[in-house]
């Protein structure tokens, strides 16, 4: 109970400081470097990053192909920008307010039209992306051959494909832990995401407004995430575990505690977006694939710690008790096993690699909020599911599935509609194989 008791002293000690960090403006916030080409006048192609003095305003048109102009009008002028070869634009201006965006019909391709030439009026803040849609029928050709006759673009299906990796493996991070947690618990834990956003904001915090080297900062959120997690089932699981409650009790807590860390997340850091480094990202091009040097440095980094967590369960004997309490906690106990120490371990690894994985994903997204985790959580679940319920290697495969599916069908699908397609895929594998891929079918009755 004593160590209890520091952890809790240490936990409110960092809330106080955060709360005085973040009471104040950071000092470095007015010297954060612009996007380039945002000024009136300059026809932008470079993609938009949004910083603390640089709003952004981005979309794509499928049937648009590269070279179409897109205007956006509004406090601080007219700015224009042109499509790429994938239909890709993005427009940033340095005031913020209501914004009109209009395409010019006349850098449509031939066989493309504009449904609907109505401005498009958003509001637009700093430090923020805003989404504009635009309605075209018809397909463009795309390089000659077949690929012109369907609008196919295989330079756009690799690319996809590599940020399907990407989101794969660092959604198998968070979900590794997930699927721990449920294979020796039992609990569905709804509150997973907000360990997600918990290391996203607080590398944040340290990274950005303490403006601690970006390794140091990270080490020491996964050592807070991880005290997070241990802090909870010391206060929490551990005592409602003797109480003996239902899974269903215990599942409404995780999204009671879900709730609460969302709207502790939003009084302390706000409802904006935030970045954990201002730098613009610098892209490295690798065939038709173009991915920023913070994405290839994440995922090298996500497949290290997934290879070192294969490890600890396949040839450690810690590892090897991790897998006896998830098969069985009752027969594990019998054979000499301390199951409430290994629950504890999975509790501190997991919000551990859920704070890990949050970092990396604001750095590739090039940032994060407080709705991050709860916008994740669909994905964390699909991907446990999938592979297959208390798996840790059918999380893993399952998080690259629905990883790729995701990104690939964002060829097709506008916005953040694409997530829809994780739930789809889940059903339709859950009808042929319920156990999912790893999973090992129950005889229920």
């Amino acid at each position: 109970m004593r160590s209890a008791r520091l952890i809790v002293m240490a936990m409110g000690a960092l809330l106080i400081a955060l709360f005085v960090i973040t009471a104040s403006p950071p000092a470095h916030a007015a010297d954060a470097t612009p996007t380039p080409g945002a000024t009136a006048g300059e026809v932008q192609t470079e993609p938009c990053t949004p910083t603390a003095t640089v709003g952004c305003l981005a979309g794509t048109l499928p049937a648009g192909g590269a070279g179409v102009e897109v205007t956006a009008t509004g406090p601080a002028g007219t700015f224009t920008a042109k499509t790429n070869k994938s239909g890709q634009w993005s427009i940033a201006v340095t005031q913020a307010g209501s914004y009109a965006v209009t395409l010019d019909k006349a850098t449509l391709p031939d066989n493309v039209k504009l449904t609907d030439d109505s401005p498009r009026t958003r509001p637009v803040t700093l430090n923020a992306t805003t989404a504009v849609l635009f309605s075209l029928s018809g397909n463009t050709p795309s390089g000659g051959g077949a690929a012109a006759s369907t609008g196919f673009d295989w330079g756009r299906l690799a690319q996809q494909a590599a940020s399907g990796l990407r989101l794969g493996l660092l959604l198998a991070l968070a979900a590794v832990g997930l699927s721990l947690i449920y294979g020796t618990t039992g609990i569905s834990n709804f509150a997973h995401g907000e360990l997600v956003t918990l290391g996203g904001l607080l590398a944040f915090v340290f990274a950005n407004l303490m403006g601690l080297n970006l390794w140091v900062a990270a080490i020491i959120v996964v050592i807070i995430s991880g005290a997070f997690g241990y802090l909870q089932d010391v206060v929490i699981w551990k005592p409602l575990r003797r109480r003996r409650l239902s899974l269903t009790q215990l599942m409404i807590v995780t999204i009671g505690m879900s709730l609460a860390l969302q709207y502790t997340f939003q009084f302390f850091i706000g409802a904006s977006t935030v970045r954990i480094v201002t730098a613009n990202p610098v892209p490295i091009k690798m065939g038709p694939v173009s991915l920023s040097l913070d994405s290839l440095v994440a995922m090298g980094i996500a497949v290290v710690v997934l290879g070192a967590v294969g490890f600890f369960l396949l040839r450690t004997r810690v590892g090897r008790a991790t897998r006896a309490v998830s098969d069985n906690p009752a027969l594990a106990a019998a054979s000499g096993i301390n199951v409430d120490g290994v629950i504890r371990l999975i509790w501190t690894a997991a919000a551990a690699l859920a704070g890990l994985s949050g970092i990396l994903l604001g750095l590739v997204l090039n940032g994060i909020n407080w709705m991050t985790g709860m916008q994740l959580l669909l994905l964390l679940f699909s991907a446990v599911t999938l592979g297959g319920l208390g798996t840790a290697f059918g999380a893993l495969v399952g998080a690259l599935i629905i990883g790729m599916t995701v990104e690939l069908t964002n060829i097709w699908l506008p916005g953040d509609f694409k997530y829809a397609t994780a739930l789809v895929l889940l059903i339709l594998l859950l009808l042929v194989r319920p156990q999912g891929i790893f999973g090992r079918k129950e005889r229920v009755g």
